[in-house]
């Protein structure tokens, strides 16, 4: 791919990365059918991703990183998912590797991670089985949806833990207690699971680890920052970002439906008129809400604050512009879909890959209607059933 110089120097600035995604962008689009039909990012489309910034852009200054707030994370999620939304999904992930580290150790982090360009993918829920022994843990599971997992340096999955073979018990001795554990790719096996309805180049494959033992330094809780201060050490970090995907395969496809008009001679149609502007208005809406919600945020921490400084409705504005977003990107691209008629279904044209990819983005528990529940809860002072949406995170414990 010629789009990224794979030579230049790592990007130190919000600008340059923003810049290297957009200029990658027409590149992804081009190869999207090609990374489709492999259900896994090519090692060059891989390569380029490294070379935008992308994976360095949450990694603290301490630590040599850009350290990229929330707000222009997800600029550069949204930008790269423009040209194809199953790399931005993998960017997105993999984006996380720096962010995890405000959760352990410095100096870990610093051995951990001698490149700031390392990717890491897996599951946070508990699908596995961590059993304590001295120094750390014996960890074994399968997980689901390791979006990245070809690729990845790290292998981040969530674990019930257990001590002397009985389970230890979550907080307030509520439930089984969980913890996060980071093991290298080296030491994970990748099952060929995804067949999916779409965003199928983002290869989240089934993955097991079988009895790899796992140093205590090397794990981590949402609930205990080990290292770092700020807007990005916080307990709900590695969600803001994520509708960025949404907004730019929106984006992408309200351009595509308006060129498409344009080249067709359908600028006077009142048909065409129409529905191009209501999912335009749908789409400045949604995309308001999401970068609202997290300059708001914003805000408050860079001056000292923590979540519970927001209020009520502002902290359940997070959550529920992340699940508009992936919403709302499924219903424009639905509804431009339509609107090209049969020209639609033929897979030579983007809207068809889109439907599907929007379609099963929206699977997503951050898209779910779990998150209505979660919000509403809080807003009514009663009990979550997705808590972590909130930066809530006793459960972690």
């Amino acid at each position: 791919m010629t789009a990224v110089d794979l030579r230049e120097a790592a990007p130190s600035t919000a600008a340059e990365i923003l810049r290297r995604a957009r200029d990658l962008a027409p590149a992804l689009r081009e190869r999207a059918d090609e990374i489709e039909r492999a259900r896994r990012l090519p090692p060059d489309v891989v390569a380029a991703l490294r070379a935008t910034g992308v994976f360095r852009m949450g990694f603290a200054r301490d630590l040599g990183g850009p350290e990229l707030d929330s707000i222009a994370q997800t600029e550069v999620i949204e930008a790269l998912s423009y040209g194809d939304p199953a790399a931005g999904w993998c960017a997105m992930i993999g984006s996380d590797t720096g962010l995890y580290a405000a959760f352990l150790d410095r100096d870990v982090s610093r051995r951990m991670f001698p490149s700031l360009d390392m990717a890491t993918a897996g599951l946070l829920f508990p699908g596995g089985r961590a059993d304590a022994v001295d120094g750390g843990w014996r960890l074994t599971g399968r997980w689901k949806f390791g979006s990245g997992v070809t690729h990845a340096d790290w292998v981040v999955s969530g674990a019930f833990r257990f001590r002397d073979g009985v389970p230890e018990p979550g907080p307030g001795g509520v439930g089984q207690g969980s913890i996060l554990l980071m093991v290298p790719r080296a030491d994970v096996e990748v099952h060929d699971t995804w067949h999916t309805t779409g965003l199928a180049g983002s290869g989240s494959c089934d993955y097991t680890i079988t009895d790899v033992f796992v140093p205590a330094e090397h794990t981590l809780y949402f609930s205990e920052v080990r290292s770092g201060t700020g807007v990005l050490a916080q307990p709900e970090v590695h969600m803001r970002n994520m509708p960025g995907v949404a907004l730019g395969v929106a984006r992408a496809a309200l351009d595509h439906a308006r060129e498409t008009a344009l080249a067709a001679g359908r600028a006077e149609d009142y048909r065409t008129q129409t529905i191009l502007a209501d999912c335009e208005a749908d789409f400045a809406a949604t995309r308001h809400a999401v970068y609202g919600a997290l300059r708001r945020q914003h805000q408050v921490l860079t001056a000292g604050g923590t979540l519970e400084d927001l209020t009520a409705l502002e902290r359940a504005a997070l959550p529920l512009s992340r699940r508009h977003a992936f919403r709302t990107a499924r219903s424009i691209v639905t509804r431009l879909y339509d609107l090209a008629q049969t020209s639609a279904i033929y897979r030579p044209s983007p809207l068809d890959r889109w439907l599907r990819d929007t379609a099963t983005m929206c699977q997503h528990v951050v898209a779910q209607d779990r998150i209505l529940q979660t919000a509403g809860a809080h807003l009514l002072g009663a009990r979550p059933s997705f808590p972590l949406a909130l930066g809530i995170t006793a459960v972690q414990r």
